[in-house]
């Protein structure tokens, strides 16, 4: 519970944020799915055949899972919250047009035909008899279509659409039991207070709730509008980064130093923004400026090429710097000093007690048992390809997920896993890292990534970004994500910290 506590106080704008986020993306998919199937049911009231085709279309796409959507949408609409509300309007249509056509074509046919005979009109006939008498039904669709799209906007964070879901991907993938109560705990109570507001609604004048629903858009597209306008006196330069605390950790590291040397420019961050493939789309098509990268991703995920990847560091990025120019017009600036690269580790105790000290040492241990990250376990440049270059032959070997396999190495279930250089876990379970005397891991340098023509528009950008070349030590790196991840400090404190402590800041 102190944890919990110290998370919240710690992190409480970044959470309200969020909360805010998720609760914009649920109120804009729940307007949009009422404004398309609520006249869609009232369009189809004297057709019925059309009227079934469209639910049994409606009932087809619930059962796609919401993941295949996200996917296929992002190849037409890109990454963030755009293809994150059509795939939640797309699942909640067919709660609301579902009980809405049967709230309409199920009243007694006598109350129709006895409106008929009275003469009234269609639009009288629409407003004062069939939608009140359907309108228990219709907010029953409702308050279901609402809970579903809460529940469902927390995978909105994996492709950069933010909301509550960021913490709990953050959680899982740091192990973070905090950040993932957090992130559960209010999407849950968000869908039940929603749930309730409909409920009090439900017996609520209908003009007041019209009157209502324009004051609360009035407000809203007024701060929106104060906002654009705060915004358009300062250029603003939107930087993201992958998941995790080391990225979170350099884009403040980058938003300090763009502002402290820019004055009318505003840094507007993305933490969490999503995986490698997510933030290289997001440069491509504009939606961000600047994200941190690395030269081994780069040369083995991002471009196209036949050369082998280099070992030596500064070959690696000059490769990668070149190939992101000609193959997509990016720049890569001149990275940091620190790797984050692949390792192999042990308990402290073992390496003490079998001299282990290089990957080579693993040798005289046949009896260990081996977990790896499931990529790890089958890329080239992992564990295949680590166990030829050593000749290596373990006890047992199996795949374990990242959060997961510090743990069970700390406490013994497992003798030796993968890593990277800079995890923190390396310090909270006092680990030893094993020295890849064969240089067989390729190079991972952290290094700004941006687009050519951002880059030659903006060279003071460039300037301010490029005092963090050469900077930031291994171990230095590897701090700083201990406070961040374990003690749970705040990204920001621990960015400005360094900052100020190497003088390129001034606190």
């Amino acid at each position: 519970m102190q944890d919990l506590t110290n998370y919240l106080s710690k992190n409480g704008g970044e959470i309200l944020n969020a909360l805010w986020q998720h609760i914009a993306i649920s109120v804009v998919a729940t307007v949009i799915t009422v404004l398309i199937a609520l006249p869609l049911a009232i369009v189809l009231i004297d057709h019925r055949r059309a009227g079934e085709a469209v639910l049994q279309v409606a009932s087809v796409i619930q059962t796609i899972p919401s993941l295949a959507i996200l996917g296929l949408l992002i190849p037409l609409v890109g990454i963030g919250t755009i293809p994150a509300i059509i795939a939640l309007v797309l699942y909640a249509i067919m709660p609301v047009f579902s009980n809405a056509y049967a709230g309409l074509t199920n009243i007694d046919p006598l109350l129709v035909e006895a409106a008929d005979a009275f003469g009234v009109s269609r639009r009288y006939k629409l407003f004062k008899i069939q939608l009140p008498l359907a309108m228990p039904m219709i907010l029953t669709g409702l308050r279901i279509a609402v809970v579903m799209v809460i529940g469902t906007a927390t995978l909105a964070a994996l492709i950069g659409g933010g909301g509550l879901g960021t913490y709990i991907l953050l959680g899982i993938q740091t192990n973070n039991n905090s950040a993932l109560f957090v992130g559960a705990i209010l999407a849950a109570v968000l869908a039940l207070a929603a749930s309730a507001l409909i409920k009090f609604l439900a017996q609520t004048n209908l003009k007041h709730v019209i009157v209502g629903l324009i004051v609360v858009l009035a407000v809203g597209f007024g701060y929106a509008g104060v906002r654009a306008w705060q915004n358009a006196q300062h250029q603003t330069v939107t930087i993201a980064g992958k998941m995790g605390g080391e990225p979170e950790i350099l884009i403040n590291m980058y938003k300090e130093l763009i502002e402290k040397d820019n004055a009318r420019v505003t840094v507007d961050l993305k933490p969490n923004f999503g995986g490698t493939s997510f933030l290289f789309k997001g440069l491509r098509s504009g939606k961000i400026d600047i994200y941190p990268e690395f030269t081994g991703t780069v040369l083995q995920s991002l471009v196209k090429t036949n050369q082998s990847v280099p070992h030596q560091p500064t070959r690696a990025y000059s490769l990668a710097k070149k190939l992101l120019s000609e193959q997509y017009a990016m720049t890569l600036l001149t990275p940091m000093q620190y790797q984050n690269g692949y390792m192999m580790t042990v308990r402290a105790a073992d390496a003490k007690k079998y001299h282990l000290k290089s990957i080579a040492d693993l040798k005289q241990v046949p009896q260990f048992r081996a977990a790896f990250d499931p990529d790890f376990y089958q890329q080239s440049d992992g564990y295949p390809g680590l166990k030829n270059a050593y000749g290596l032959t373990f006890n047992s070997v199996r795949t374990m997920e990242p959060a997961l396999r510090y743990e069970a190495l700390a406490k013994g279930k497992i003798d030796v896993t993968d890593g990277y250089t800079t995890d923190p876990q390396i310090k909270q379970y006092h680990l030893t890292m094993l020295t890849d005397t064969q240089q067989f891991f390729p190079p991972y340098q952290g290094a700004p990534l941006m687009n050519t023509k951002f880059a030659k528009a903006h060279p003071e950008i460039v300037k301010s970004l490029n005092r963090l070349a050469g900077k930031v030590t291994t171990s230095e790196m590897q701090e700083m994500n201990y406070q961040v991840t374990v003690k749970h400090e705040k990204a920001a404190t621990v960015a400005h910290r360094f900052l100020v402590t190497h003088h390129l800041l001034k606190d």
